[in-house]
C-alpha cells in the first residue's frame, strides 16, 4: 500500500493490489451489495438500483471481482478514501478499513468488557478529519504477530495467561491420563480448557515439523481471517484468541466426539459409528465444504483428522490455516509452495495447483474412510494408500462391499455403492472430470 494514501485521496487512485485486498474481504457472502445499497449520489439518493446490483453479479461469472468494480465505478464520483473508511465502518467492515488507513489513527479510550472475556473497544479519532469521529473497531493492545489486525470483531481477545490458568498450565498429560492435552498436528498442540463452566478447546500454535515463525504466523492470520467471514453450522466455531504471549492461541468450540479419524478407529474404545451417522457425516461434511466454495474460499486440507463431531456427531470442518481465498474463483492458481496432507492430495496439488476441485479430491478420500473405517495410509497394508482401492474394484480385483467396515451392521449394498459412486467421482485423477460442489453437497444415502 502507498504511503501517500490519505483521507483526501481519491478512491480511483487506490492501487491495484490494495484494492484487491479490500476485495478479499468484502467479496465473500456478498458483502459488496451491502455497499451498492447504502452508496448516495450528492442528491442523497441511491446511486446504485437493482439493474446495477445484477450487472455488478454478472461479473463473478466472468472471474472478476464485484468489490474491485463498485469502487472504480464510485471512484469515477470523486469520493474519497475518508468517505470509503466511513462507508465501511458504518457497514461493519472494519478489517478492510483498517487496511487504507492503518497509521493515521490514534487511540482515543479503552474499555475492557467482562471480568472473564477481555476483549478491548477503541475509540478512534483520524487527525484532520471529522468523518472518523467517533469510530469504534475491535483491536487488541498486545499483538505483536499482526500489530494491525482489525478482523477480530465478534471474537473474544484473551491474555495468554488467562489461557494458560484454564489449561491447568497447558497440561501435556492426556485427557484420558487426567490432563488437559486433546491432540496435535503440524502446527501446534490443542488442549481442553473451562471458562465460566464452557468447555472450550484453545491451540497453542508451535513450530513442530519444518515449520518457521512466519508460516504460524500466516496461520493464526489466515484462521482468523477465514473464520471472520464464514460462520455455518458445519463449520468450527471459533470464539476467540490470544497473541500477547510467545506463542499465539486460538480459542474454538470443543467437540466433545473428537475426529472422525479417531471415532472410525474407535480410538479410546469408543462405540463404532452406525452407518446411518456415518451418511449424515458425509452430507454435512460436504454441506461445509460447499458453503466454503460458495464464499470463495478453498480449504486445502480435507481429511478426517479436520473434520470434528459435537456431542450429536454433527461434523464441522476446521483447521483453516491453509485455507485459501480467490476472487478468481473458478480458475486455477499456482504456487511454489505444496501443502496438505499427501494421502489426501489430488495429482494437481502435488504440482502446486489451487483450486477447489482439490477439496472434492480430498473428500473423496474422507468418503471412503466412512465407508472402510481404514486409515488413509498404512504402511503395513496393501495397498498403503486407501484412496487405491479404487484401481482394484475398477479392475474388478474386489467390489467395495468387500471393505465395508466390518465393525458395522447396519449397512445396506444400496447405499454404500452410492456413496462409493460419488467417492469415484471425486477421485478421479482428471479434475474437470469430478463432481462440482453443488452436486456432490446435494448426495445423500
Amino acid at each position: 500500500m502507498s504511503k501517500s494514501i490519505t483521507p483526501s485521496t481519491y478512491v480511483r487512485c487506490i492501487g491495484y493490489k490494495l484494492m484487491m485486498q479490500l476485495a478479499d474481504f468484502i467479496d465473500p457472502q456478498e458483502g459488496w451489495k451491502k455497499l451498492a445499497i447504502d452508496i448516495k449520489d450528492p442528491s442523497g439518493k441511491n446511486r446504485y438500483n437493482q439493474m446495477h446490483i445484477r450487472r455488478f453479479e454478472g461479473l463473478i461469472k466472468m472471474g472478476k471481482s464485484p468489490t474491485c468494480e463498485l469502487l472504480y465505478d464510485w471512484g469515477t464520483s470523486n469520493c474519497t478514501v475518508g468517505d470509503l473508511v466511513e462507508l465501511l465502518t458504518r457497514n461493519h467492515f472494519l478489517a478492510p478499513a483498517s487496511l487504507l488507513l492503518p497509521g493515521n489513527s490514534v487511540l482515543h479510550s479503552i474499555y475492557i468488557l467482562h471480568s472473564s472475556f477481555t476483549q478491548i473497544f477503541c475509540n478512534f479519532t483520524v487527525q484532520g478529519d471529522s468523518h472518523f469521529a467517533h469510530m469504534y473497531l475491535t483491536v487488541k493492545l498486545t499483538f505483536p504477530f499482526h500489530p494491525k489486525c482489525f478482523f477480530i470483531s465478534g471474537f473474544h481477545s484473551f491474555w495468554f495467561h488467562e489461557l494458560k490458568n484454564i489449561t491447568n498450565n497447558f497440561d501435556e498429560r492426556p485427557v484420558s491420563a487426567g490432563g488437559n492435552k486433546l491432540g496435535e498436528g503440524g502446527f501446534g498442540v490443542v488442549y481442553k480448557g473451562y471458562i465460566n463452566g464452557r468447555i472450550v478447546a484453545v491451540k497453542k500454535l508451535a513450530a513442530m515439523v519444518d515449520v518457521s515463525i512466519q508460516d504460524l504466523k500466516q496461520q493464526f492470520d489466515q484462521e482468523i481471517k477465514i473464520m471472520a467471514k464464514c460462520q455455518h453450522e458445519n463449520l468450527v466455531e471459533l470464539l476467540g484468541f490470544s497473541g500477547d504471549g510467545d506463542q499465539p492461541c486460538l480459542v474454538y468450540e470443543y467437540m466433545p466426539n473428537g475426529s472422525l479419524l479417531d471415532r472410525l478407529a474407535c480410538l479410546d474404545d469408543t462405540a463404532p459409528i452406525p452407518w446411518s451417522t456415518r451418511c449424515n457425516i458425509a452430507q454435512g461434511t460436504a454441506n461445509g465444504i460447499s458453503f466454503l466454495h460458495e464464499n470463495n474460499h478453498i480449504h486445502r486440507d480435507v481429511k478426517s483428522a479436520n473434520i470434528l463431531l459435537n456431542e450429536s456427531f454433527v461434523p464441522k470442518i476446521s483447521d483453516f490455516g491453509l485455507a485459501r481465498a480467490s476472487v478468481k474463483f473458478t480458475k486455477t492458481i499456482m504456487t511454489d509452495r505444496i501443502v496438505g496432507t499427501a494421502a489426501y492430495m489430488a495429482p494437481e496439488a502435488l504440482r502446486g495447483e489451487i483450486t477447489p476441485k482439490s477439496d472434492i479430491f480430498s473428500f473423496g478420500v474422507v468418503l471412503l474412510e466412512i465407508i472402510t473405517g481404514l486409515s488413509p495410509i498404512d504402511e503395513n497394508r496393501e495397498p498403503q494408500l486407501l484412496l487405491s482401492i479404487k484401481e482394484e474394484i475398477e479392475d474388478e480385483e474386489k467390489t467395495i462391499e468387500d471393505y465395508v467396515d466390518e465393525k458395522m451392521s447396519d449397512w445396506d449394498t444400496i447405499s454404500i455403492d452410492k456413496m462409493y459412486s460419488v467417492a469415484s467421482q471425486c477421485l478421479n485423477e482428471k479434475k474437470n472430470r469430478r463432481p462440482d460442489v453443488k452436486m456432490v453437497h446435494r448426495f445423500s444415502v
